[in-house]
Formats: structure tokens, C-alpha cells, sequence
């Protein structure tokens, strides 16, 4: 299962670029077609650019990796503009303002920020500012773009974010957290010790200068939200991207925090995040190579036998990206459940019922007013 999923030609370089020189063609299509998906053909190129034996790659591929690299720097370009201009449109509240995920990472310069696509910007208020934050920002030019009355009672009321806001000319969007998980899920993230824990963003070079103020979760934080992302608050299809985020964030915060992995331990159980954290480096360890202390292991308390099982047979088949517009039987079937699985997790299942009415019956009503 894990096994065959981890010998596909994009698992494979990724773990060790210098692999993609030995590839024949027909495993460089399906590489290239697999990253492409997975939205990772940038980050591919950045890994590979600093790989052994590059030279003597196929020139067809080189063509697709040197096109992919103008498309990594327009987005990394766009995310530090987004972040000015939410800095100066949030400046002069009294709110601490963390930046979350891709936006993180890349105005952090972390590794994990290298050749990423990013296509918004997450950032983490305490609740009792949320009002104030959604004012300022749509003051400076971004509007709701869910606008239906259930959709807004949806966010506001069950979820741990405002609806999506969207920029009126550039077209970008924002979303404001006040929490990593929903507000009606089974696991509930301390919010305040998130905000608190909090570290100053820093410029990692003095040639890129960055608006004063803000803030990233701390590096155990940081992965805990990966974690929580990957394994708690998603449906797992096609999302070997956030798994290869945080392959990047443990090696990096392993290699230069002192004291990292008895932390993230810490901060995993004041969160009661150990299970997702648990997936998240059972398949970054088995997938990816990320080295993880076995002591670390061995303090998790991971699910039963038989759920480790059924997860395991779920993501080998669901994880990397359908290379077609279907996937096979097994495929389908696997996400179908995972979908099933994140629905799960984020509501009771009284109110899950009640809302896939609400949105079945909506569904029904857009379709006889067509």
C-alpha cells in the first residue's frame, strides 16, 4: 500500500532529486504531469535545481522545469505585495496579526516557502478583534464573497474563519482565522496560547524588507497547523503538497530549534492535536524519508491497529494527484471516503445532517431558478 504509493516517480525525486536523472520518459511524464497537479512542478524545479547531475536531464523536461520557475517567483512576488497591503490596511489596530501557512512561509523565507504556489493570504486574530480586523479590511478594498445569509451564519457561527474576503480590483483573496480548526469540530486548539506563543516575522535578508508587526505561529505551532490542515480539517485528495510543507518545516525546525521535538510534543498535547500529528509524521516519515526521532514516535499514542490500517490504505490511494479528470475505482472510492471522513471530524453529526440539507435544498432552488 504505502509501500507501492512511495515508489511513484514524483514521491521518488522528491525524496531524493538526484534519482530523476536515472528516469526514463515515460516516468518523466508521469512526474511532470503528477507535479504539475499536485501544484508542486515549481517546487520541483527549485529541488532539482540544486541536485547533482542536472545536465543530463531530458531536454523535454528541463523546458517544463524551466517554465514553471517565472510562475514560482510571480506568486512569491504577488503574496509579499498582499501582505503589505494588509499590514498598512490592518495598521493601527490593537491586535496581534499572525500570517498562516504559504504567507508564512514565504515572507519568513523558510525553506518550505521555496518554489511554493500561493494563490491567497491566511492570517490568525484573536476572536474578540475579528469584527474589527473584517472592518479595516473591507474599508481598504476587499468584499464578502460568500454572500448568501446561510453562508455567512455558516462561517460566523461554525466555522473557525470569516467567509473569504475578496480584494474588488486585484482580485485576491484573504481569509481571517481565529482559530486552526472549526469552532464545531471535535478537537478544539487553544486559540489564546496560539496568539501568544507567536514569534515576530523577521527579514531573513536586509534586501527584502517587510511590514512591521507581524507575527508567525511558533515552528511547533507552525506544524501543528500542517498537521491539523492535512489530517483533521481536510479530505486528504490530492494533497501530497501539504504533506511535502511539512516534510520541509520538520527537517528545517529539527536541524535549528533548540529543543524542537520534546516542544512540538508539548504543544501537540496542550492542543489536543497528537493524533493529526501522529498521521502527519507516520506519512512524512514513510513517503518522504523526513527523519523522525523514534522516541517521538513512540510518545504518540496513535489510533487503534485497524484505523492505522484503513488510513493507510485510504491515503496510498488517495493522496498524489489523479493524473485524468477520473481516477480508478479505488481511487474514487478512497476520496469519497476521506470526504466523508473530514465532514465527519468537523461537525456533530446532527448539525452535519442539517447543513447538508440546507445546502442540498439550495442546490435544488438554484436549479429551478435557471
Amino acid at each position: 500500500m504505502i509501500a507501492a504509493m512511495a515508489d511513484a516517480p514524483l514521491l521518488r525525486v522528491l525524496r531524493d532529486p538526484s534519482t530523476a536523472a536515472r528516469l526514463d520518459w515515460t516516468e518523466w511524464a508521469d512526474l511532470i504531469g503528477s507535479a504539475r497537479h499536485a501544484n508542486l512542478l515549481s517546487r520541483l524545479a527549485w529541488l532539482l535545481d540544486r541536485a547533482p547531475g542536472m545536465d543530463a536531464l531530458p531536454e523535454r523536461a528541463r523546458v517544463q522545469l524551466r517554465a514553471s520557475r517565472p510562475v514560482a517567483g510571480h506568486h512569491e512576488r504577488m503574496i509579499r505585495w498582499e501582505v503589505e497591503r494588509i499590514a498598512c490596511a490592518l495598521r493601527g489596530l490593537e491586535t496581534r496579526i499572525v500570517l498562516l501557512k504559504g504567507a508564512a512561509y514565504v515572507m519568513a523565507s523558510l525553506p518550505a516557502g521555496q518554489g511554493r504556489l500561493a494563490t491567497d493570504v491566511d492570517i490568525l486574530v484573536a476572536k474578540r478583534d475579528i469584527r474589527a480586523v473584517e472592518t479595516a479590511l473591507m474599508s481598504a478594498g476587499w468584499e464578502a464573497v460568500k454572500l448568501h445569509p446561510y453562508d455567512q451564519r455558516f462561517y460566523r457561527e461554525w466555522a473557525h474563519e470569516l467567509p473569504p474576503l475578496k480584494h474588488a480590483t486585484r482580485r485576491t483573496v484573504i481569509d481571517v482565522h481565529h482559530n486552526i480548526l472549526p469552532v464545531s469540530g471535535r478537537l478544539h486548539p487553544d486559540a489564546d496560547a496560539l496568539l501568544g506563543a507567536a514569534v515576530p516575522l523577521e527579514p531573513a535578508d536586509a534586501g527584502r524588507p517587510i511590514p512591521t508587526g507581524l507575527l508567525t505561529l511558533s515552528p511547533e505551532d507552525m506544524v501543528l497547523h500542517n498537521a491539523a490542515h492535512l489530517f483533521q480539517d481536510g479530505d486528504l485528495g490530492g494533497s501530497v503538497r501539504d504533506l511535502v510543507d511539512a516534510d520541509a518545516l520538520l527537517r528545517d525546525f529539527a536541524a535549528r530549534v533548540p529543543g524542537f521535538w520534546d516542544r512540538l510534543l508539548v504543544r501537540a498535547r496542550l492542543h489536543s492535536l497528537e493524533r493529526p500529528l501522529f498521521y502527519v509524521l507516520r506519512y512524512a516519515n514513510r513517503l518522504l524519508d523526513t527523519p523522525v526521532p523514534s522516541a517521538v514516535s513512540a510518545a504518540l499514542t496513535g489510533p487503534p491497529v485497524i484505523a492505522v490500517e484503513i488510513m493507510d490504505r485510504l491515503v496510498s490511494r488517495a493522496l498524489l494527484p489523479m493524473s485524468g479528470t477520473h481516477g480508478s475505482w479505488g481511487e474514487e472510492s478512497a476520496r469519497l471516503l476521506l470526504y466523508i471522513r473530514s465532514h465527519w471530524l468537523r461537525m456533530p453529526p446532527g448539525s452535519l445532517l442539517m447543513h447538508l440539507s440546507k445546502k442540498a435544498l439550495r442546490r435544488v432552488d438554484d436549479d429551478e431558478d435557471e
